[in-house]
């Protein structure tokens, strides 16, 4: 989800409070104010967006769990059948395809998932899972799954209408800008709220446009932290400030990485050929391979991908995304079941791990229920903020004028030894998230153009204060 606290703080000036003019704040309060306003109005929408698209994703874990929980659970039996006889029921059932992973039945109530790519009529970069039934090895339905926790149909269309709005690559940049100004808004909210006086931040016994900005405010200010790690952990897998995030973690030797699948020596090319799925008559076979990962101490869930190739090696992973992490993973020979690799997560680099952990948490995986429940707050939050924030500009209204801009030439106010480096700071900044920097750009230059017009027409307002 990427969103920010407070979408538009615009406060009007308050004739009881006190002038802070020798305060080395003043000259920046008027710039942040307008930043803050204009920020909000024009990037919340990208942001309502991602709050209500966030809000139905955090909820359809669970309502994933009831929409299909026929293909997912079964009663709990004596004792479940070989991986390899699921394998061959699943594969009875859809020969179509080829199989590209299998993730045994975790739990006692859980059934066991084979994973088909290549099937007719399912999506490129989605699978086909068959669920089957570890105890009786019935085939209890077939589904479209897509991604490395396993969403099916319900969870797929809203991960990707939150993502991209099922728009594809180009669509993915609504929740990059939105992202990449959360913090920005999130920030000048904060700073704004805090130099008010205490008596002024009340909610209590206030009313009208005074009430909105309280409401607003206060909420904000307790969302703020939700919000800087929703736009921090939404960046990290965004297309532009994604791929530079990637190359930073590369440079510094803490990319994630990943077990070597490169099977080797004498064995090499009598593996199981790729789509076989482990069957008895290339390599040592499923149930061989995952037993010497459960020899390798990995439990439950696990997912097992079989070679790619005849010169390729079996993986099995951890697929546990909740707490405490299961991540390992172990490459096994198709010849004789050795263990080739192995990886621990524990091992993995720290951001590596970081970056594991944030996308969880963001995505509502990491702690589950409590996790999502806490997602759906904060959605809700960022909803309630946007909502105040265009009433707090119809109120800032006049007669029939609607939603009075901030008054320009709070930039001249600053100090030169204050404003050089604070725009080369944003130019930097701009450089690392082109979509805060170039609507930035754009915001300037439509403002500096409806200037000069107002100007022109005798109403420029440039030095008029701002708060």
């Amino acid at each position: 989800m990427t969103t920010a606290p407070s979408t538009t703080t615009d406060e009007a000036p308050q004739p009881a409070a006190p002038a802070p003019s020798k305060s080395s704040w003043a000259p920046l309060r008027p710039l942040i104010l307008r930043l803050h306003f204009y920020a909000g109005v024009l990037v919340a929408p990208f942001l309502l967006v991602a709050a209500v698209t966030g809000l139905l994703y955090a909820g359809s874990f669970q309502a994933e769990k009831l929409v299909y929980d026929h293909e997912l659970t079964v009663p709990a039996g004596e004792e479940k059948l070989p991986i390899s006889e699921q394998v061959a029921a699943a594969r009875k059932a859809h020969p179509e395809g080829t199989i590209s992973a299998v993730r045994p039945s975790p739990e006692a109530d859980a059934t066991t998932r084979v994973m088909l790519s290549g099937v007719p009529g399912v999506d490129e970069g989605h699978t086909l899972a068959v669920f089957v039934d570890p105890y009786s090895a019935k085939v209890r339905g077939s589904l479209e799954q897509y991604g490395s926790t396993g969403a099916l149909p319900l969870r797929t269309w809203i991960d990707e209408f939150h993502r991209d709005l099922h728009l594809g690559e180009p669509g993915r940049l609504y929740s990059e800008l939105a992202a990449s100004w959360l913090w920005v808004i999130s920030a000048a909210g904060l700073v704004l709220w805090f130099s008010r006086r205490r008596a002024l931040r009340k909610v209590r016994g206030t009313k009208g446009r005074r009430r909105t900005l309280g409401l607003h405010g206060s909420v904000g200010v307790w969302a703020a932290a939700g919000f800087f790690f929703l736009s921090a952990t939404g960046l990290t897998w965004s297309t532009y400030a994604g791929a530079t995030i990637d190359e930073l973690r590369t440079s510094l030797g803490q990319a994630t990485p990943s077990v070597s699948a490169a099977a080797g020596g004498e064995h090499a090319g009598h593996g199981s050929a790729a789509g076989q799925g482990g069957d008895a008559a290339h390599g040592v076979g499923l149930d061989k391979v995952l037993a010497a990962a459960r020899a390798e101490g990995l439990g439950d869930p696990v997912e097992i991908v079989p070679p790619a190739d005849a010169n390729s090696a079996y993986v099995v992973k951890q697929v546990q995304r909740g707490w405490p992490t299961k991540q390992d993973a172990v490459a096994i020979d198709p010849a004789d079941g050795q263990v080739m690799d192995v990886l621990r997560f524990a091992d993995h680099p720290v951001l590596a791990k970081l970056t594991r952990w944030g996308i969880d948490l963001h995505t509502g995986v990491l702690f589950g229920l409590a996790n999502q429940i806490a997602l759906m707050l904060l959605a809700l939050a960022l909803i309630l903020l946007i909502v105040w924030g265009y009433r707090m500009w119809w109120q800032r209204g006049r007669g029939t004028a609607f939603g009075r801009p901030i008054p320009r030439g709070a930039w001249q106010q600053v100090p030169p030894q204050i404003l050089v480096p604070l725009l080369a700071g944003i130019a930097v900044l701009g450089y690392f998230l082109p979509l805060f920097g170039i609507p930035l750009a754009a915001f300037l230059a439509v403002d500096i153009l409806l200037g000069e017009i107002a100007h022109r027409r005798g109403r420029r307002s440039y030095g008029t204060p701002a708060a």
